[in-house]
């Protein structure tokens, strides 16, 4: 038996970042083109190119059955027309993997969906865990006036499968709005009989 060796990682709590991280990846609005529902104001914020989310790979461990990796994601505060800095969003490519995301600083919002098109927003604050359930499609936003910052924990094998997302959009859009954030169905929806991988 050939074992792992432990490992800790410190977590910045002052921005979320990772130090030790193994790879630190940014997205930028360039990288998230197509995915906001304001194609004019896309376009017009594109030009300066904000980054929009940092993710911070713990460590370089085995994606194999039997392995949890952990990360945290850092999105910055901002909009596009009236839609929140948000991540790309994906469903897993083992679609019947779960994960796990525990809020660290400021607010936002974990918007999750099934395929058909059922889906649900929780709200996520410093201190919230949140439970994302096998066969859901999930992204975040940051509905604050600071950084929204969460630690992720997934199973090593569940891969990521943005395509179905990029390709049929989200059933549901956060938009801004006078007393808050407020979540509504997206119009452009295609909702899909996409069947689960194990």
């Amino acid at each position: 038996m050939k074992y792992l060796e432990p490992l800790s990682r410190q977590v910045r709590l002052s921005d979320g970042a990772i130090p030790e991280a193994d790879a630190v990846q940014e997205r930028r609005l360039s990288d998230l083109a197509g995915l906001f529902a304001d194609e004019a104001a896309e376009s017009e914020l594109i030009a300066s190119n904000p980054l929009v989310y940092r993710v911070y790979d713990a460590a370089a461990l085995p994606k194999e059955d039997g392995q949890l990796l952990f990360s945290t994601t850092v999105i910055q505060s901002g909009r596009v027309g009236d839609e929140f800095f948000m991540t790309k969003g994906h469903y897993h490519a083992r679609a019947d993997r779960a994960e796990l995301y525990y809020g660290l600083s400021g607010q936002g919002i974990l918007l999750l969906q099934t395929p058909e098109g059922r889906f649900e927003a929780l709200e996520m604050v410093p201190g919230t865990a949140a439970y994302v359930p096998p066969y859901w499609g999930h992204r975040t936003m940051n509905t604050g006036e600071e950084p929204f910052v969460f630690l992720a924990a997934y199973p090593a094998d569940a891969g990521y499968d943005y395509g179905t997302i990029a390709r049929d959009g989200f059933a549901a859009l956060v938009l801004a709005g006078a007393d808050g954030p407020r979540v509504v169905a997206n119009p452009s929806f295609v909702p899909t009989a996409r069947a689960p991988k194990g």
